[in-house]
Parts: structure tokens; C-alpha cells; sequence
């Protein structure tokens, strides 16, 4: 799947002064309010159950928009994300790994369960309707496009950011294909520290 960063990136414009930003110190890109990035979901966990950001997100969470039948991109990103939050569990740190699927047609509860399943024990899996999926992409700006929706077997475009989002400040940062485990375990425990 071809993967997207260009514009998406255009919208992490910060508009705070650095002093009036509690995590500067911990941010590695330009991020805050003016452009708003995250907020309200609905969407259906893996139980089949109906669930809300504020059922999900109950404490530090890297957050990534993706599919399960992403034949590359997907799979490594998770991975890399499952290796950060055992990271920070090694050095006394709670996060929780969140994975929404962008293809609610083939991901269903029990695929999502089965991907989630297969990239770390703590993982959260979510998928839910076209609606429900389409205003969570469109709260986090990320970015999604079927290549051939008549190919039984088709790709899916998207952007392929991972968000650290904290339970109280919402979302505070963002993660790119570049950024390695360790990267973001140091810059996740940093912000964790900076939120008290």
C-alpha cells in the first residue's frame, strides 16, 4: 500500500509559543492546537462491543490508523509499536497500543482480534461501520483511500502515523515510519513525565 506523509504532515503546524507548551522539551515535531488532532470516537472493539475514546483511551495510548490486510506497512508499524510499549513496560511505564482499522468492510471484531492478537497481548483492536471509522480518521486527520474497490483483493492508501494520546491532554505527538522503538519509548516516557 502506497503510503501517505506529505500533506498529512502539513496539517502538525504548531501554533503555541514554545513556553506556553508544557512538552516542549520532549517534542521531536511542531504540534498543537490550532489545527485540532483527535477527539471524540465510536467505534467497536474486538469483543463486538460498542465502545468510546473514553473506554479506550484510560491511559497513555499510541494510537494507529491502519488494516490487517496491509501486506507490509501496517504489520511493521505495530510491530515497532509493540516493541515501544514493552520498552517503556521495562522501564516502569503503562501504554497502551491501540490499533483502528481503516477497512471496516473486511476488518471485522474477529480479524481485528486475530491482528491484534498477533502483535502484542495488550493491543487494542478496533474497527466498527463506514461512519464510525470515516469520523475517527477524519478526528486524528489521517488520511485513507481504496486503490480498486472492485478488486476483491484491493489496497488500501493511508497515512502512517502513530499518535501518543494522553487520557487528560488528548493528543500531544506524533510518530513517523522513521522513529525507531527506542526513539519513541524516550520520547513517550518524556512526555508521560511531563504530564505528571
Amino acid at each position: 500500500a502506497a503510503i501517505v506523509g506529505v500533506t498529512v504532515t502539513a496539517i502538525f503546524v504548531s501554533t503555541l509559543r514554545q513556553s506556553d507548551d508544557a512538552f516542549a522539551d520532549c517534542r521531536a515535531s511542531a504540534v498543537s492546537g490550532g489545527g485540532q488532532i483527535g477527539g471524540p470516537f465510536t467505534l467497536v472493539d474486538e469483543t463486538g462491543k460498542t465502545v468510546t475514546d473514553k473506554d479506550v483511551i484510560t491511559k497513555p495510548s499510541l494510537i494507529y490508523f491502519g488494516y490487517t490486510f496491509c501486506p507490509d506497512i501496517c504489520p511493521a508499524d505495530n510491530a515497532r509499536n509493540a516493541v515501544a510499549v514493552d520498552l517503556l513496560k521495562a522501564r516502569g511505564y503503562d501504554v497502551q497500543p491501540v490499533f483502528i482499522s481503516i477497512d471496516p468492510k473486511r476488518d471485522t471484531p474477529d480479524v481485528v482480534a486475530a491482528f491484534t492478537d498477533a502483535m502484542h497481548p495488550d493491543m487494542i483492536g478496533l474497527t466498527g461501520s463506514e461512519e464510525q471509522v470515516a469520523a475517527a480518521s477524519k478526528a486524528y486527520r489521517t488520511y485513507y483511500k481504496i486503490q480498486d474497490p472492485n478488486d476483491p483483493y484491493y489496497l488500501v492508501d493511508h497515512s502512517v502515523f502513530t499518535y501518543l494520546v494522553l487520557p487528560k491532554q488528548g493528543f500531544v505527538e506524533f510518530f513517523n515510519r522513521n522513529d525507531s522503538p527506542e526513539e519513541m519509548a524516550d520520547r513517550v516516557a518524556c512526555f508521560v513525565d511531563a504530564a505528571g
